[in-house]
């Protein structure tokens, strides 16, 4: 396994993300670190870096450094973006964080950054056709793909930063401000000639701090349970009431908002005004949140080099391969359950009649249903559940995971408490609550199916008749223990299904 360290010194802000890589083409994030420096502030006037904000980031670079070295990090990859890229001074910049900090900075070109962004989202969302808004400190970046397929992609050399100093006039109120901004980028849409030809059903992808600081702020407006950036969902609606709100109040009172960083309080209304001008110049009703964006690409093109070539084709299955080798699940075992739980699904759909999104329910629920072992094995479904919750599973909508959390949550047993599902109300809804219990019982069967763990059950062919369900084994030795497992969610199946089993 190798520690590598991954910097993205921004516009707006430095980011340290400490990466476990594990060799196999998985990894995982084990800590992070961001400092707000400004590098970009004030740039417009002479093009320069300015000595207090080269010196700050600096004291930055070193704090990054001394953590990398304590975390025994054996590799630093750190890479510059707008900010530095039009720097007049950048050359003797780069040389002093070489010689101060013995870090080396790759500063991205335009193509260079727009490209990690787009492998960053396409890698971690099941979205196929995607026009992704990236706002930066001090660029804001359009990306447009199909088919998993980059297309298209236009850097405007204006961020959340450069805007708020070059909108910022005294006597002008905030509100006046972001109309101005709302106007001016309409302006800068109209010079990007096939951005008048994306298809109309194209979803719209937020990506970046501002992004997340929305999300944070309609979480806490909605109540809304799940604490997941990724894949998050936004109304138009539910964005002008937070927009509404911020483009009126001064900086102080901004800062009183919760949800929002204090550090971001001055230019988040500027990043607000591009977004609003963005769904207004393409008619955009609703847009989902990545929690992956540059450094996620540099990360997943790291953990596998093939990414470089062509996009992970299936982001779940990757996604759930990876969770699983993390929280230590028995691989082998895994594999089976989730073979086993697709054909009970599959030959059992005469009686639950539930279309095709399910089976990918029951299958992130085969998948990690064990993951809570890792905590403590009584009682591990219940941890399994909130687990899965809590992973940020990619290639999933927030209702799945929820799902596949209580489907996971009680396939042991049905344990499913009227406190706990009501706090999801949001995310799924009562008629779902008997979903879960059927997927429960399939999950029950398949897992207990492969108790041993060594694959003595390779298949199963059901048939139903009348009141019974016949389910035949196809058994690669003694399979007594599995078949005596399974019979044992007779009464739970009879309950659930109407019918009685039989396991042969």
């Amino acid at each position: 396994m190798e520690k590598i360290g991954i910097i993205d010194l921004g516009s707006n802000s430095a980011r340290l993300v400490i990466v476990d890589m594990f060799g196999d083409g998985h990894f995982m994030v084990t800590d992070e670190l961001k400092e707000s420096v400004r590098l970009g502030q004030d740039m417009d006037r002479d093009g320069f870096l300015k000595p207090q904000r080269v010196a700050e980031t600096i004291k930055t670079l070193k704090m990054f450094k001394r953590l990398c070295d304590a975390s025994g990090v054996e590799r630093i990859i750190a890479v510059a973006t707008a900010a530095v890229r039009r720097a007049k001074n950048q050359r003797s910049f780069l040389d002093e964080i070489q010689a101060t900090c013995g870090i080396r900075v790759n500063v991205l070109s335009e193509e260079e950054e727009a490209t990690l962004v787009y492998r960053g989202v396409i890698n971690s969302m099941d979205i196929p056709k995607g026009i992704i808004l990236e706002i930066g400190g001090g660029s804001t970046k359009i990306i447009y793909y199909n088919r998993r397929n980059l297309l298209n992609y236009a850097t405007l050399a204006f961020g959340a930063v450069t805007l708020t100093d070059l909108f910022d006039e005294d006597g002008v109120s905030p509100e006046e401000q972001t109309s101005r901004i709302e106007e001016f980028f309409t302006e800068q849409f109209k010079k990007i000639d096939w951005l008048k030809e994306v298809d109309p059903d194209t979803q719209m992808i937020g990506v970046g701090g501002s992004f997340r600081n929305l999300y944070k702020i309609n979480r806490i407006v909605r109540k809304y349970p799940l604490n997941t950036v990724h894949n998050y969902q936004f109304t138009t609606e539910d964005f002008l009431a937070v927009y509404g709100m911020v483009r009126v109040l001064d900086v102080e009172k901004r800062k009183r908002i919760r949800g929002l960083s204090p550090e971001r309080a001055d230019i988040m209304p500027a990043a607000l005004a591009i977004i609003k001008a963005f769904t207004d110049y393409l008619h955009i009703e609703n847009f989902t949140l990545s929690g992956c964006g540059l450094r996620e690409g540099i990360m997943i093109n790291t953990a596998v080099p093939l990414t470089v070539e062509r996009p992970i084709s299936d982001v779940l299955s990757y996604s759930l391969a990876t969770l699983a080798h993390y929280y230590g699940c028995n691989e082998q075992h895994v594999e089976n359950v989730v073979h086993l739980s697709i054909q009970l699904f599959k030959q059992l759909r005469v009686l639950h009649k539930f279309p095709r999104v399910y089976l990918k329910v029951l299958r992130i629920a085969a998948s990690l249903h064990d993951c809570g072992q890792r905590v403590r094995f009584y009682n591990c479904q219940a941890h399994s559940r909130y687990m899965i919750l809590a992973s940020g599973i990619y290639g999933a909508t927030h209702r799945e995971i929820v799902l596949a959390a209580f489907v996971a949550g009680c396939h042991k047993r049905e344990d499913i408490s009227p406190a706990d599902w009501n706090r999801y109300k949001d995310i799924v809804s009562d008629e779902d609550l008997e979903i879960v219990k059927k997927l429960g019982v399939l999950l029950r069967i398949a897992e207990s199916l492969d108790r041993s763990g060594q694959g003595m059950v390779k298949g199963i062919n059901c048939d139903v008749l009348g009141d019974s369900v016949i389910m035949k084994t196809d058994l690669a030795g003694d399979a007594a223990l599995e078949i005596r497992q399974a019979m044992k969610a007779n009464a739970e199946f009879k309950r659930t299904f109407k019918k009685n089993l039989e396991i042969l």
